[in-house]
């Protein structure tokens, strides 16, 4: 899909919620359960942000916060947030898929449910996030597994967009992996994500020498 394509798809789908929060306004639980990665000085990029939710719960952490976003209804309904939250952080509208990531320039990368890349994707996205990580640094990364097409209480619907523990293990074969966690729960995000979830959580850091 192109960059229009994509804005449209997911515009639609924040402006569908009206005044509402599609995803709410509190930040991930995994996210927000990672609390000692994040604070003060602390540089971070947040991946397909959404609606704001996370990247202003890291800048109320006191972190330097850049959210990337596709759609300019979601980027307002974040700003508005932001604002309400009395935080600034630095939205950018842009296609993840076909973006010039900076290199090695964020402590933390955070990917939270950012399934929408399939196989043909994926491998240039996680480059991407990747390389934008400082040596040293974190990448955090929640999804969905396969399971979740059973439950169907959100994500994508296709298959080869799900994670699973071997995948992610193939990717970050090169990284220290402190947490890679495969479990369900339920959860409570906005009424896109609610009920109980075939998740997978990731914890990585950057070999310092990379």
């Amino acid at each position: 899909m192109s960059f229009s394509d994509y804005e449209a798809f997911w515009t639609a789908r924040y402006r569908d919620a009206g005044d509402d929060y599609l995803f709410g306004t509190a930040p991930n639980k995994f996210l927000a359960g990672q609390g000692e990665y994040f604070g003060a000085g602390v540089s971070v990029l947040s991946v397909a942000d959404g609606e704001g939710r996370n990247s202003v719960w890291m800048a109320e952490q006191g972190c330097t916060v850049t959210a990337t976003e596709i759609s300019h209804v979601a980027l307002e309904k974040a700003a508005k947030l932001a604002r309400g939250r009395h935080v600034e952080v630095d939205f950018v509208q842009v296609d993840i898929l076909h973006w010039a990531w900076p290199e090695h320039a964020y402590d933390v990368v955070v990917g939270i449910f950012i399934q929408f890349a399939g196989l043909a994707e994926r491998p240039r996205l996680f480059a991407g996030m990747m390389g934008a990580v400082r040596p040293g640094g974190m990448l955090l990364l929640q999804g969905y597994t396969p399971k979740q097409l059973e439950f169907k209480t959100g994500g994508p619907s296709a298959l080869e967009n799900l994670y699973t523990e071997a995948m992610l293990r193939e990717v970050f074969a090169d990284w220290e992996i402190v947490v890679l966690h495969k479990h369900e729960d339920i959860i409570k995000e906005g009424s896109a994500h609610a009920g109980r979830s075939a998740l997978i959580d990731l914890v990585v850091r950057k070999p310092k020498g990379r």
